[in-house]
């Protein structure tokens, strides 16, 4: 009676693996099934599995503690992976855990039979390793069959190190006659660079639990003459050949028989997943430069507004006052470009019409760069997309600027909007959720970008310009703008063959919300209450005070959420506004927010950051916050935000 393999499915969702279960049982394995982790240890301990198919995410445990489970008390057992969260981290993690295989949900029951079938070869191929060992005996005619029908390269050596023997994989893989590499010495097809690496790990003659420590190596492909970087990269695995028992003292060495595994995929997920390590990591970095910036950029407006407020327009010196705030202006608009980047979050959400805005941008860049002529291709009924308009603007303006700047001598800059459908493996490397987004296409016919470009160029301060000649921050921006919005950006570019930017902003159905012109006066508002300001940073204090003074408010000052809250219990009943600093060390401001609403509920607050309207603000102001301006201001901003408060 042949043998039938037995399989372990572990999930938690009920139909789920009731439908594996008749599924494979159909095909002739034997099944059992567990609904948790708990479950899964108790059938291991009862019973041996040839696979375990294995749920990620489970109520009582997760997968990766059932498969360290496996891997320390049942090694033979392989793992594949089941789950509907797959990411870059999860995967690699899992790979790195032992699992030999994993299937994101929802998978064909197809992909699934073949991932198994393929399991299972591979079992029947280890155990024909065995053989060699002296461990198991089969025929010949089988054990060629399990290895030349195995994805992996199988090869031996002889004591020389040329290939006796070498399955068909190699001709997938490699793009190689298999026949044509016997007789060869394995220096042939390893890639230069790592022939020293190889030639170290084969002369080790590994055995034992040695054996099962791979070596990451480069393997030249039929490409590799017309174009030396093109090779595959593989984990090696090896073991050293005797006439005797590996254990045995008095053996003759006869060779090394090994497996080499395509890890190319598991490369690039991890080249992924580091890359976007290090833009959270800048992206954090760059927020906390941002937000001290402009704490300091608020310490010279508020200073320079006081002094042009108590001068005469005709002062000699008024013109240099006005120059010194522009110059503080462009400082604060490299900060939001940092913040920007930093994911530091969105300013006023409304429902948008993209097209609308576009053609606004684009308009307005028209006028200024003739030289670059806009074609513009609108999909008529395009989804509403919920946006901040200031921001996507600036990031419309930094694409177009991009373009205009990679055609010296003018060019076309086509712009298209599209509706489309993102499914699980578009968007599976950006971290967002599939479904219904709207595509803004800019395509430009200038220089373009080698690889090496495209791989930096959504990092801060990365810039091809020559030095003082750009910042470095208009693409950072314009990738932690659109990622803050639920989107994705990508490029596509070759030298000599222009530029593509795509970016895809989430669909909604709302109605679009018209923005209404801005009739604000440009003067200084006047008040006689109580204001409280809550900040950790002096300068701050200081000068907000002084404008506020000279406002005609009476001000109460707080270094800290602590003195804060002190202060508020006992003068709550004259304190009319609270300026509210989000950033503290003591208490943050969403704390010190909550207790002031405990305290007296109706008591206005007007949110000031250095950072935009991050989550935590966001989620105040959804609480009915009166308000939130941004570091730095001028006495005419603050007037006029503290007065829209105060007198509504």
């Amino acid at each position: 009676m042949s043998y039938v393999p037995k399989i372990l499915i572990v999930d938690d969702e009920a139909r789920m693996r009731d439908s594996l279960e008749v599924l494979l049982s159909n095909k002739g394995y034997k099944v059992d099934t567990g609904c948790n982790g708990r479950e899964a240890i108790e059938c291991l301990n009862k019973d041996s599995y040839d696979i375990v198919l294995l749920d990620m995410v489970m109520p009582d445990m997760n997968g990766l503690q059932v498969m360290d489970y496996i891997k320390s008390q049942h090694s033979d057992t392989m793992v594949i992976i089941m789950t509907g969260h797959a990411s870059i981290d999860s995967a690699v993690e899992s790979l790195k855990r032992g699992a030999y295989d994993y299937l994101r949900k929802p998978f064909d029951f197809e992909q699934l039979l073949a991932r198994v079938k393929n399991t299972i070869d591979q079992i029947k191929l280890k155990k024909q390793n065995e053989l060699v060992s002296g461990k198991l005996e089969v025929t010949e005619q089988r054990y060629r069959y399990l290895v030349n029908a195995s994805p992996d390269i199988i090869y031996t050596l002889n004591p020389e190190g040329e290939i006796t023997f070498i399955n068909g994989a190699v001709e997938s893989l490699l793009g190689c006659n298999a026949g044509q590499l016997v007789n060869k010495h394995y220096t042939d097809i390893i890639f230069e660079e790592d022939i020293d690496k190889a030639k170290y790990h084969f002369n080790e003659r590994r055995t034992g639990s040695r054996a099962t420590s791979g070596v990451e190596l480069r393997l030249k492909t039929s490409d590799n003459d017309h174009n030396p970087e093109e090779y595959l990269t593989v984990e090696l695995k090896s073991m050293g050949i005797y006439d005797k028992l590996a254990s045995e003292i008095d053996k003759t060495f006869m060779g090394t028989y090994g497996v080499a595994r395509d890890i190319g995929d598991r490369k690039r997920l991890e080249v992924q997943l580091l890359q976007a390590q290090k833009m959270e990591a800048i992206g954090t970095l760059a927020g906390g430069i941002a937000h001290d910036f402009n704490n300091l950029l608020m310490g010279i407006m508020g200073r320079i507004s006081l002094i042009s407020h108590d001068i005469d327009l005709n002062h000699p010196h008024y013109k240099h006052f006005k120059g010194i705030e522009d110059i503080v202006k462009r400082g604060s608009d490299l900060t939001k470009q940092l913040l920007g980047f930093a994911m530091g979050g969105k300013y006023e959400v409304k429902p948008t019409d993209i097209n609308e805005l576009i053609g606004k941008c684009s308009d307005m860049f028209g006028r200024t760069k003739k030289e670059s002529r806009i074609h513009t291709i609108f999909q008529k009924d395009v989804c509403a997309v919920e946006i901040d308009q200031a921001q996507i603007e600036q990031v419309l303006l930094n694409l177009f600027v991009n373009a205009w700047q990679a055609m010296p001598k003018g060019g076309d800059i086509f712009i298209q909007t599209k509706n489309v459908t993102l499914d699980d493996e578009d968007v599976m490397h950006y971290g967002i959720k599939p479904g219904e987004f709207v595509m803004v296409s800019v395509t430009d016919t200038g220089v373009g970008m080698a690889e090496e470009t495209q791989q930096h160029i959504f990092e801060p301060f990365f810039t091809t310009k020559k030095l003082g000649r750009g910042t470095g921050l208009g693409l950072a921006s314009t990738y932690g703008i659109i990622k803050n919005h639920g989107g994705l950006i990508n490029v596509k570019s070759k030298k000599g063959e222009g530029t593509t930017f795509n970016f895809y902003l989430p669909a909604v159905e709302a109605q679009i919300v018209k923005q209404l012109p801005d009739d604000t006066e440009d003067e200084i508002l006047h008040g006689t209450e109580t204001i409280l300001i809550v900040d950790d940073e002096e300068i701050v204090i200081n000068v907000s005070m002084e404008m506020l003074n000279s406002m005609g408010y009476h001000v109460i000052i707080a270094r800290g959420g602590k003195e804060a809250l002190e202060i508020f219990k006992k003068d709550k009943d004259k304190i009319a506004l609270v300026i509210l600093d989000m950033i503290m060390p003591d208490v943050g401001g969403s704390y010190v927010y909550n207790v002031l609403k405990e305290i007296r509920p109706d008591i206005r607050v007007l949110l000031s950051s250095g950072y935009s309207i991050d989550g935590q603000a966001s989620e105040i102001m959804s609480r009915d916050c009166d308000g939130f301006i941004q570091k730095p201001f001028n006495m005419i901003q603050l007037s006029q935000r503290i007065r829209k408060i105060l007198d509504k």
